[in-house]
């Protein structure tokens, strides 16, 4: 049996994970570009909650941007499908089943274009909301005439023109709009991108006006993991227990934010957020993203080598062990927290680095440190640059396990060009690719025989981190000693005898 709107009095689940029997005469108040996981694991999810308590009691319209795949599930499943969510809240296993019900309909831009402006025309219209990648948000100069247009902002340019027309420029009709796209200040950026789509498309002056004053564009930052799909063995498993087949089921993490940067005017319109203290509607989410990116996403990038050069292949592997939970605790605890260069409240940074640590040890979640290490360069530079410059402004001494995460990356990226073209490097025996714009310039510069001379290059190089990072005390002196060391103990482990190089 597959998951329906009409099979739900057959599924056996408790009414509290069903969707509630008046979702279906709802609103459609929410128009949303993008199919994929994130928006239907987080998003979607909040506006399912806040349905079910009648908070928000609204629909969303889904937009498949691109041609790749169909809508065929949505439709046959009548927009229906499980999240299941696992997590570790302070230590203890969550578990959380819900069918969500948010998404009214999911409509090809491609084919469906006409259905799609005239939702833009539907009075009850109050949010839009996308996530098209980073690649979405870029101005591509195109006729918003065009039926679809191209690119996002064109698509999204064409649904606000086609409702100012529909309401005649009333004030009252604007639109709150909110990418999750991960780039900084995601909503400034696709609303300069959209102002300057509409002068090259020579719209009115008086719809400028309305598109200015009238709409509001939010950035915001969102924070989930959400694997996607799960695996066929678990998939067969949950069908026998519940009764029903859903090809559209997703599996995430416990954990969720969404942090939104907006007043009051636009938290009245999100009355969603209301349902989960997982929504923010905030002034300025500066202090979020500071959050995420050093204590996360930092502590990710500096513990990935270390972790992956001592034989662990996942996150939660690497969690197992208690020598590496203690140096990645002590890590975003003491060296990374404190480096942060925002003000933050030591509550608050420390209660955000324990919600880090459940995170790490979520036994539902296979996040690969080779996955991780992708763009491991950038990382580096974007993560872990300004930390070690705002300890040094902070402090007259080296951050030790910031250096031995340093160290660690760069032993990681000694590597070689392979016959195929990729770059690969050594450790433990086995062989790893690496997937880093900078690949070829590392490639390059460790076929050098001197260890030492080729660290203090790699620091010096302003072209990777814009800083000399020779010219921080002590710094260049711990990463070369902290390298012979980790060669030293792989070789060790080459030899068997030891385990890893922690």
């Amino acid at each position: 049996m597959r998951l329906s709107r009409y099979n739900l009095n057959k599924i056996n689940m408790p009414a509290n994970e069903l969707p509630p029997a008046n979702v279906f005469d709802l609103e459609e108040k929410v128009l949303q570009f993008g199919t994929g996981v994130l928006l239907r694991g987080l998003p979607d999810y909040f506006i399912d909650k806040a349905n079910r308590q009648g908070l928000f009691n609204g629909r969303v319209a889904v937009v498949k941007s691109t041609d790749k795949g169909s809508t065929s599930d949505f439709d046959l499943q009548d927009g229906l499908y499980t999240i299941y969510s696992k997590g570790v809240d302070n230590g203890v296993e969550v578990n959380e089943k819900v069918i969500c019900s948010a998404i009214s309909r999911v409509l090809s831009a491609t084919g469906e274009w006409e259905e799609i402006l005239e939702i833009a025309r539907n009075k009850s219209l109050q949010v839009i909301i996308s996530n098209t990648t980073e690649v979405g948000i870029q101005l591509v100069k195109e006729d918003i005439r065009k039926h679809p247009p191209t690119s996002f902002p064109g698509k999204l340019l064409a649904v606000l023109y086609q409702r100012y027309l529909a309401f005649n420029g009333r004030e009252d009709t604007g639109l709150v709009i909110i990418p999750t796209e991960l780039i900084i200040d995601n909503g400034k950026k696709l609303e300069a991108i959209v102002l300057e789509l509409a002068h090259l498309n020579k719209l009115e002056p008086a719809f400028m006006d309305w598109l200015e004053s009238s709409n509001s564009f939010c950035n915001s930052l969102v924070d989930r993991i959400v694997p996607g799909k799960p695996t066929d063995e678990v998939s067969k498993a949950l069908e026998q227990e519940r009764g029903y087949a859903d090809s559209l089921a997703i599996m995430s993490e416990t954990y969720s934010l969404w942090a939104i940067e907006g007043d009051e005017k636009i938290a009245k319109v999100l009355s969603f957020a209301a349902a989960d203290k997982g929504v923010v509607i905030t002034p300025d989410i500066e202090l979020f993203r500071e959050l995420k990116l050093r204590l996360l996403n930092g502590t990710h990038t500096l513990s990935c080598a270390v972790a992956y050069l001592s034989g662990f292949k996942t996150v939660r592997e690497a969690m197992g062990d208690k020598q590496f939970t203690a140096f990645i605790s002590e890590l975003m605890l003491n060296e990374i927290r404190k480096a942060i260069p925002y003000q933050i409240d030591d509550t608050v940074s420390v209660d955000f680095a324990q919600k880090v640590l459940d995170r790490f040890r979520n036994p539902n979640i296979l996040h690969e440190w080779l996955s991780i290490s992708m763009q491991y360069t950038t990382k580096i530079k974007m993560r872990v640059v300004p930390l070690l410059l705002n300890h040094y402004k902070l402090n007259n001494t080296v951050p030790k396990l910031i250096a031995r995460g340093f160290a660690a990356y760069l032993r990681f990226m000694q590597i070689s060009e392979t016959a195929d073209g990729k770059y690969a490097g050594q450790a433990n025996g086995e062989t790893y690719v690496v997937t880093d714009d900078n690949a070829a310039y590392f490639s390059k510069v460790w076929q050098g025989n001197n260890d030492a001379e080729i660290i203090n290059s790699i620091l010096k190089n302003r072209n990777l981190w814009d800083a000399d990072l020779t010219a921080l005390p002590g710094f260049a002196e711990a990463i070369i000693a902290q390298f012979n060391q980790m060669n030293i103990e792989l070789a060790a482990v080459k030899h068997g005898q030891d385990d890893f190089i922690l």
